[in-house]
């Protein structure tokens, strides 16, 4: 008897759907899974401790300093390193030699292999933005219950996250130098920063913020 051979006549589309599904992968990866926890457990972590803080402590000084510690690594982790390796954007200021402070913001290029993905874009704007509405929440709540004692701390956390994301925001959009420094000049914590703290003690702090790590 002779063997029959069947031929299978119908199209492959393996290629089809194996591209698809690698480019959702690729757009789904996290290719910088330590930046993206950190870039999310300070803020959450400050906002956790907010709202449980009586539970486990009844020192306000505590939670005071806990909380505010936890803001402060937040505003460092998200403007030094969290925002350059998931968005490639960055932002500092800097003091020229006649002492006068200039806002720089930049869109960093990054070699395709090293770029931030879909995934980690969406987490890092998501947490930029939803935080400080959540601090903005705070701050109404803490002023209609008259806990005033809160006040100077929810204010703290909207400022601080609200600086990183008026800094981002602005290397998003690209703005020319001259919008920056106008912009800038009118933004509410500058003007009480400026107003309330002493000059050396402007340029001090204005040069740390300036400080980039290469």
């Amino acid at each position: 008897m002779m063997k029959q051979t069947l031929t299978d006549d119908t199209e492959d589309v393996s290629l089809d759907f194996g591209s698809e599904e690698e480019l959702a992968l690729s757009k789904a990866k996290i290719r910088h899974p330590l930046a993206t926890f950190f870039h999310l457990f300070f803020r959450v972590s400050a906002i956790v401790t907010y709202l449980l803080c009586d539970w486990f402590s009844k020192s306000f000084i505590a939670c005071f300093v806990l909380i505010l510690i936890l803001l402060s690594f937040d505003f460092w982790s998200v403007k030094n390193v969290t925002g350059r390796l998931l968005v490639g954007l960055r932002w500092w200021n800097q003091i020229d030699e006649d002492g006068k402070s200039h806002w720089v913001y930049e869109a960093k290029k990054v070699p395709s292999a090293a770029a931030p993905t879909e995934a980690e874009a969406r987490i890092f704007w998501l947490g930029l933005i939803i935080c400080p509405i959540i601090w903005t929440l705070f701050f109404f709540s803490t002023l209609f219950s008259l806990k005033l004692k809160w006040l100077a701390l929810v204010t703290a956390g909207i400022c601080l996250q609200a600086a990183n994301l008026y800094g981002y925001i602005h290397c998003k959009l690209g703005g020319s130098q001259a919008m920056h420094k106008n912009v800038t000049a009118r933004f509410p914590g500058q003007k009480m920063f400026q107003r309330e703290m002493p000059e050396e003690f402007q340029k001090t702090v204005l040069k740390g913020m300036g400080t980039r790590n290469h």
